[in-house]
This record gives structure tokens, sequence and C-alpha cells, in this order.
């Protein structure tokens, strides 16, 4: 607990944070709370883009393969850029294609991809979308309230605006965290965690402000903590790599004066399972030509990370040779600290009950912005003379 000239510094601090910047923490946290369920809700919004035949387990290399190949021979596709697998039976692959931006590349551009579904067994398409295209259609809804949530649909200067907004919310959750903190007794412990009505709306605004941002500021802390981080990582990495060992991006050299030609992705899916035999192949980038390596993405058993997982294997195109492997359970601290954040941002480090965690807390700065307008409003309002 502060008293005294600090903490009035920390109240006027917490209020203009709040003031210039509540309206996008109510706008990240809301759409927060449906991204923390995006998979499901897209799927029950589009079951004929998602809907696939059940199959048995993991896709093997072959099948993928396949659907590689059936793309690339079919001149309303070509050979994708990117393949995502299904995470469980019942899913469809998803082959991903860069388009061009439509009025040329500026600061407001938001990069846009073309994704076709694909039956994994059956290899029939059930149709496609454009992710990056903004829309309130069935198809378009949830990943645009991703680019909303992540960019402000408005590319590189929404993704700089959330950064700073994030770093802003991690300030002013702690500042509000520290002007919250009562006394170390129960007495005033058990004050501070109850919400009061008795027929007064401003105590009922005063005690809901204190008691919910006694038990929600660490959670909003740590989302605005991680959401500077996904959007600008070189403001926060350095950061964490001063204090813990982190790896320094390294670039791979293919071999490509070992051969002519391309090894097919099959032979790269089957390289990287054969480093991690318990994996599961989640994502392959696509080198258009053999000079660059395929990047192949598998989850562990074990893995914080959920649905893609955090495994990566670099392969050389040309060769099938493993260039470099990123293995999360034997990463440095560093590493290890920074994996945490998505899972932790999105609740799923702790199954169904984190992510109901993280909806409850995208709701709270909203919740935070009415009620702290409401006790800053009446505060200002009894000091004006009448």
């Amino acid at each position: 607990m502060v008293s005294g000239p600090f903490r009035s510094l920390l109240r006027r601090v917490h209020l203009v944070v709040a003031l210039v910047f509540g309206g996008l923490f109510g706008l990240s946290g809301l759409t927060g709370c449906a991204l923390a369920w995006m998979h499901e809700l897209d799927a029950a919004l589009n079951p004929d883009l998602f809907y696939a035949a059940p199959a048995p387990g993991p896709l093997a290399p072959g099948a993928i393969g396949r659907i590689v190949d059936r793309l690339a021979a079919d001149p309303a596709y070509g050979r994708p850029s990117q393949l995502t697998l299904p995470e469980r039976g019942g899913d469809v692959a998803i082959a991903w294609y860069r388009l061009p931006p439509r009025n040329g590349r500026g600061p407001f551009t938001l990069d846009r991809s073309r994704q076709v579904m694909v039956d994994p067994d059956s290899l029939v398409v059930t149709g496609e979308r454009v992710w990056g295209e903004p829309g309130l259609s069935r198809p378009l809804l949830m990943p645009t309230l991703f680019h909303l949530h992540r960019y402000l649909l408005a590319g590189d200067v929404g993704k700089t605006v959330i950064a700073v907004s994030g770093l802003a919310l991690l300030c002013t959750s702690v500042f509000g965290l520290v002007l919250a903190w009562p006394k170390a007794t129960f007495a005033a412990w058990r004050k501070a965690l109850t919400i009061a009505h008795r027929g007064s709306w401003p105590r009922f605004h005063y005690s809901f402000h204190r008691a919910a941002g006694l038990i929600v500021a660490p959670v909003l802390a740590l989302l605005g903590f991680s959401g500077c981080l996904f959007n600008q990582p070189q403001w926060i990495t350095p950061v964490v790599a001063s204090v813990a060992a982190v790896t320094p991006p390294a670039r791979s050299r293919p071999d490509v004066a070992a051969g002519q030609g391309m090894v097919g992705v099959a032979v790269a899916a089957q390289a990287a399972l054969d480093a991690f035999p318990a994996a599961r192949v989640s994502r392959v980038g696509l080198p258009a030509q053999a000079g660059p390596p395929y990047e192949i993405r598998l989850r562990q058993p074990g893995e914080v990370h959920q649905g893609d997982g955090n495994t990566r294997v670099t392969i050389d195109a040309a060769t099938g040779r493993i260039l470099r492997v990123r293995d999360p359970l034997r990463a440095p601290a560093g590493d290890r600290f920074l994996d945490w954040q998505f899972p932790l941002h999105t609740g799923e480090a702790f199954g169904s009950a984190g992510r109901l965690a993280i909806t409850v807390a995208g709701v709270a700065p909203a919740a935070f912005m009415l009620t702290g307008l409401a006790v800053w409003w009446r505060r200002k309002a009894s000091r004006t003379p009448r």
C-alpha cells in the first residue's frame, strides 16, 4: 500500500492511461473473448468449409505429399506456400497462397492470403476464403475479429498501436494493483475484495473497480506484455535475453550445390518425423524453388503450446538434410519463457478452464473503463464549485 505524493502520481498516471487507451483496451478485450474460442466458433459458423471425413490419426508424410500434389496439378490452385494440417480427425487441411495487396503496399496494408480447404482423405476441396479480407460474412467474421484484435485492420500502423497499447495495459494494470493493494490484515483484504452496493451506485462502481482489479489486474498485465511481444518482438526479446538465455535467430544455409531439383514434401516431412518420432506434423512451409528450405512445424507430447506446437525443423529442399532444429522441450530458459506467452495469452496452457478465464478477463477492460469513468466523474463533480 502506498500513500502521499507517490500515490497521487500513480493515480494520475493510471487515469491518464485509461482515458487515452481505455477504448482500445475494451476493444482488444472483447475481441479476445471470441478469439479464445476461435477454432470452435469458426467451425460452427462454417461447417461446409471445415468438415472432413474423420481420419484414424495424424496424417502420414505420404498423405501430406498427396495433398500438395493434388493442388499443384490443378491450375485453379497450384503449389501452395504453406500447408496447415488437421489437428484431429474430421478437420480439413488448409493450403495458403500469398496474395498481392489490392492497391500496393503501404503502412496501413493488411497482408492477404487465399485459404483453400482440402479434405485430407478424399482430396476434395471443401471451399476457400481470403484471410485478411475484412468482412462480416460467416467465412470472414472470425478472421476479421483476429485482424481487428491483432492489427486494428490497419497493417503495420495498427500493429505498432496495439504493441504500444499492450505496454500501456501492462503499466496501468500494475499501477492499479499497487493503488488497490490493502493493508496486510484479514479485515482490510475482506473489505478490498467485497463488492458493495447498499443503495449507492458510486459505492458499487468503486468497490467493483477495486475488487475485480485486484483479481484480474495480474492477468491483464500478462496479456498486455504478451500482446506487445507478438506485434513487436524486437522490443521485448532483448530485455528477456538480458536476464535469460535466448537462442539468437540464425539463417540456415541450403545445400544448393549438393543436388538439383527438390525433394518432395513427403520426404521433408518424414525427415522431420525421424527427428521427433512421437510428434505430429502441424504445418509445412513450402519453398517455391530449390534454394529456400522446407520449414516443418510439429507438436510434441508435453508441449505447452497446443494446436500447431512449437517444434520446428528446417529441411534442405535439395537434399532433404536437416539444417536446423528448434526443440521447445530442451530450449534455454529465455526461449521457454517466450514460448509460454502465447499459450498464456489464449488460455490454452490450462485447457478449457484457462480459456474461460481469458474470456472473463477479456470483458474486464470494458467494465473497468465504465466503472473507472464513473468514479472519476463523480470525484471531478464533487470538486467543482457550485
